[in-house]
């Protein structure tokens, strides 16, 4: 038993610093290889009622035989993010290159696209990026998207920075 509990909240603390989850919300049909465009909705952990919606292109089997690159979809993505409900702020990185709130493999191995939320102190405003990471030859294709808060009533739980 005193192994449990130790294990317990060490697991319980992990799971809470773990990024955001996806959900798929749409998936639309692009051309007759089975490319699709993945729409997915992700709720930022530490920011309650703000939902980004990012897209991305999959590629289908018929063009992955095509073009021989069988392990990986290309870095393009979009996002746009919005209130979707009260806004609460937990514990934010306050910090220039923000924090990291989703990843997931768009390679077998090595290439993740990528969300991170950056808070503009200077114009009350959270920004969202999504881009992709790779080992190496890193992609400048890129989305940005801003909340701001300005006129909102926004609650910090740590107390707003000033």
């Amino acid at each position: 038993m005193r192994h449990v509990v130790p294990g317990a909240i060490a697991g319980a603390v992990l799971f809470a610093a773990l990024p955001a989850i996806a959900q798929q919300v749409g998936e639309v049909g692009v051309d007759w290889l089975g490319n699709d465009i993945i729409i997915e909705a992700v709720k930022d952990p530490e920011v309650e009622g703000v939902t980004c919606h990012v897209s991305y292109f999959d590629r289908g089997v018929v063009d992955r035989l095509q073009k021989g690159n069988w392990f990986e979809n290309p870095s393009d993505s979009s996002i746009s993010c919005r209130q979707t409900g009260p806004i609460r702020i937990g514990d934010i990185d306050m910090s220039e290159d923000g924090e990291e709130i989703f990843n997931q493999g768009i390679s077998l191995i090595w290439k993740q696209q990528v969300v991170n939320r950056i808070y503009d102190k200077a114009n009350n405003t959270l920004m969202y990026l999504a881009h992709s990471r790779q080992v190496q030859d890193g992609s400048a294709k890129m989305s940005l998207t801003t909340v701001p808060l300005y006129g909102q009533d926004v609650v910090w739980t740590n107390g707003k920075p000033e």
